[in-house]
């Protein structure tokens, strides 16, 4: 398929996980991308086998506003137009409220959050322009509480309701926004937590389908949600769960 072939995308995180399959995609698709991230290295490596002309390597950090200023100004000058933002880089750390230090709050909502907005703000008048999306990558985190996961929970939680208010708000703009909500995943953020056969056994009670996601999984739905097959399709929180969010959370029979 060639759903983007001539589409400019920018995508958050690129150099790993999620957002570096989500990038694959896009390019395997035809796009021309802007790899973002925060190691130039990582983003090199995700660049080296496409077309120079189809790519944009950022090394910024998307807690900085000054820095998102950069990445969209930066895509539009190389590429002359941007359709899609995929709002992917995040990070997580553990802890409840009373335990968290204040670093580490901030450190989630800077970039959890933050970057989000800083983000969506940036690229809004470029996506009036051509009939855009944003895709953010929230999380079933964002749709229900874990335990010692507070500032993760209140980020993800946010960006879902965000995704809403910003579908309500820029829909007559023509610009549409989504929002997909995975479970675990097996990404690097989560490399120690698949060594442990006894935590995947109790997330495999969850699982309507045989799990963990992989990234891929999480990127073939936000180039769904970006591309014109969903073209009446916008507010949503899509769960790309395995079927975990189906469950009212009592045990397997």
């Amino acid at each position: 398929m060639q759903r983007f072939a001539d589409k400019v995308v920018i995508v958050t995180g690129a150099g790993s996980g999620i957002g570096k399959a989500t990038a694959e995609r896009f390019l395997d698709e035809g796009a021309k991308v802007a790899l973002v991230g925060r190691t130039k290295s990582k983003l090199e490596d995700v660049a080296r086998p496409y077309p120079a002309e189809r790519l944009l390597v950022v090394e910024a950090d998307i807690s900085h506003e000054t820095d998102v200023c950069s990445i969209v100004a930066r895509t539009t000058e190389k590429f002359g137009r941007l359709d899609v933002l995929v709002n992917n880089a995040g990070v997580v750390t553990q802890g409840d409220v009373a335990s968290l230090s204040t670093e580490d709050w901030r450190k989630v909502m800077a970039t959890d959050l933050d970057g989000v907005f800083f983000a969506s703000r940036a690229v809004i008048p470029h996506l009036k322009s051509s009939g855009g999306s944003i895709v953010n990558v929230s999380s079933v985190s964002g749709t229900g509480g874990d335990w010692g996961m507070a500032a993760y929970n209140a980020a993800k939680g946010a960006i879902t309701n965000l995704t809403r208010a910003m579908a309500m708000d820029h829909g007559k703009d023509g610009i549409r926004v989504n929002a997909v909500c995975p479970s675990f995943t097996k990404t690097g953020m989560t490399e120690d937590m698949t060594k442990d056969d006894k935590l995947i056994a109790k997330f495999n009670e969850r699982f309507a389908l045989e799990g963990p996601g992989k990234p891929e999984d999480v990127a073939a739905v936000i180039a769904f949600l970006a591309s014109d097959d969903a073209r009446f399709v916008t507010g949503v929180n899509l769960p790309v769960d395995g079927g975990m969010s189906a469950s009212n959370g009592q045990p397997p029979q």
